[in-house]
């Protein structure tokens, strides 16, 4: 038998292999022996392996802020950021050859979900918590609420609750060189973060009335208004404005009223006009103030939109019945003039629009003012062409008047109904009067009676 030395890891380790019957090794088994020394060798021996690191004793540190400016306006709705921001630090770090790399760091905030509250406030917060991902020690995130402050909110400066939810890694236990077990926990903070409602001036509309406002005319709107807000308005200016596609359109819509105090009222009049499209119903109107606060700045308040009451239209109707005039006659004809509308029309002139076959020199009449339902005759000098067709005519009528502020409108289109009746001479006259035939004959026997008689004593 030969016999081989190894040395290994300090110690010696002998073996021999079996030789032949002549004293000579066997080279097959001697391969073999050498083969299986070798894998032993390999299996005991240590593991190469980089440097790796471990933490201990970290976790994160979160604190919230909000992006930008804090101050909030009573009215608006706004898109409010919070940042979170981590200074969570790390420890003690381990680097040895036998640590194997963690997947993450203890101060590492995980799956973080930010929400917002409202708190104690009369904030109105429209969005859900969002998630924001992971947070790594240094860094910051940034989530955007909506947020509707009500046009009622007290100012005042408020804490709104910031509500953190992640989870971080408090232990790792590694396991030989190939195993680690995570641990981690799940955390649920609340932060504050102030914001300042401002103060402002807020309109109240307490009173509401109008004068002379029809389809078609122009009156006065006269609004009485409170400062229902916490700001003193300096310099103010009470405004009007039409309201979308409503048909009550602002003359004047502007009036200095000064200073406008918390708690103050003030009142304007402004001149407005109505759509002639307009129906008898309630109609909006915007009214806001602008106005300068206690920094000085021009300030202009939410609008207010407001019910403005509107008349119909003043509308007139013919109201006596059809007129006739002979072909070639020239005749004066009467109507009967009605306003119908729900307002007096101010010096009202009715007219009639002549076409073949009737002219006129005289086609205009003064009827006054004409109170809603009241009457009022006119006449009109007519002739009628003596070629005119016997039929019935709708001559074209209006009534031109003035409303309450003077401005002249004109009524819309009426119809005056004349007939045409045959042209009239002597013998149709005549035939068409039995009477006037009968006193004709005894006309004409009288005269030849006299004639006879005549005669006769002349022979």
């Amino acid at each position: 038998m030969t016999t081989i030395n190894y040395l290994t890891r300090g110690s010696l380790i002998r073996t021999g292999i079996p030789s032949c019957r002549d004293g000579r090794s066997h080279p097959h088994l001697s391969l073999l022996l050498l083969a299986g020394i070798a894998m032993t060798l390999f299996a005991i021996a240590p593991v190469s392996a980089e440097d790796g690191t471990q933490y201990l004793a970290g976790s994160p540190k979160l604190s919230a802020a909000i992006s930008g400016n804090n101050e909030l306006t009573p009215g608006k709705e706004v898109q409010l950021g919070i940042v979170i921001q981590n200074t969570g630090t790390n420890q003690f770090k381990f680097v040895r050859s036998n640590i194997v790399n963690r997947d993450d760091l203890p101060n590492t905030a995980k799956f973080l979900t930010v929400g917002l509250g409202a708190g104690s406030s009369p904030l109105i917060v429209k969005s859900d918590p969002q998630l924001t991902g992971d947070l790594p020690a240094s860094s910051t995130a940034t989530a955007t609420f909506t947020v509707k402050v009500p046009t009622d909110a007290a100012a005042g400066t408020y804490q709104l609750p910031v509500s953190l939810q992640y989870t971080y890694l408090y232990n790792a236990d590694q396991y030989g060189y190939d195993t680690i077990e995570y641990r981690y926990k799940a955390m649920n903070e609340t932060l504050t973060i102030p914001v300042k409602i401002k103060p402002d001036v807020r309109l109240d509309v307490e009173s509401v009335q109008v004068s002379g406002l029809n389809a078609g005319t122009e009156g006065y709107v006269t609004l009485i208004v409170k400062n229902i807000g916490h700001e003193d308005g300096k310099k103010a200016i009470l405004s009007i404005a039409r309201n979308d596609g409503s048909p009550v359109i602002p003359t004047e819509g502007s009036a200095y009223i000064g200073d406008f105090r918390a708690g103050g009222t003030a009142t304007a009049i402004f001149r407005t006009s109505i759509d002639s499209g307009a129906e008898e119903q309630t109609y909006p109107l915007d009214v806001y103030v602008k106005y300068e606060n206690s920094d000085g700045d021009t300030i202009t308040s939410e609008s207010e939109s407001i019910g403005i009451p509107v008349g119909g239209k003043i509308k007139f109707a013919i109201v006596s019945g059809p007129q006739t005039i002979a072909a070639g006659q020239k005749k004066v004809i009467t109507a009967q003039f009605k306003n119908t509308g729900g307002a007096t029309a101010h010096q009202a002139v009715g007219r009639i629009s002549m076409v073949d076959p009737f002219s006129s020199n005289d086609d205009s009449a003064f009827l006054g003012d004409l109170a809603p339902g009241e009457m009022k005759e006119a006449s009109f000098l007519v002739s009628a062409d003596g070629t005119a067709t016997v039929k019935s005519y709708g001559i074209d009528a209006e009534v031109r008047y003035r409303d309450s502020l003077d401005n002249q409108v004109v009524s819309d289109p009426i119809k005056l109904n004349v007939e045409v009746v045959p042209e009239k001479n002597f013998m149709s006259t005549l035939t068409g009067n039995p009477v006037l035939l009968a006193l004709l004959v005894l006309v004409v026997i009288a005269a030849a009676g006299f004639y006879y008689y005549r005669k006769k004593k002349l022979q």
